[in-house]
């Protein structure tokens, strides 16, 4: 199994930015990919960003550009840096770890973004 604890969310001001951490621990070396999602009240949860464990990455459309999705992985941390930030980008942020086995989700870190 692996274990997946999230960081860093909190109240920032639109344009202001935030970084979110995920640390990991259990069966690390099962891993082949690690991502982000969110989900907001009352809608369906959004794909945000992936990278595999040769450093590809991929992003959805609404974050392309603004957010970069980071992986340490001497430290068994990903991160997310997150720029520009808007209202629209008001969340509960989980990261997830893909295994041969299944994917793991952690808890989430809630980022608000308001005036």
């Amino acid at each position: 199994q692996v274990q997946l604890v999230e960081s860093g969310g909190g109240l920032v001001h639109p344009g202001g930015s935030l970084r979110l951490s995920c640390a990991a621990s259990g069966s690390i070396s099962n891993i082949i990919a690690m991502g982000w999602h969110r989900q907001a009240p009352g809608k369906e949860r959004e794909f945000v960003a992936t990278i595999s464990n040769g450093g590809s990455t991929n992003y959805g459309d609404s974050v392309e550009g603004r957010f970069t999705i980071s992986r340490d992985n001497a430290k068994n941390t990903l991160y997310l840096q997150m720029n520009s930030l808007k209202p629209e980008d008001t969340a509960l942020y989980s990261c997830n770890a893909h295994t041969i086995l299944g994917t793991y989700r952690g808890q989430g870190t809630q980022v608000t973004v308001s005036s």
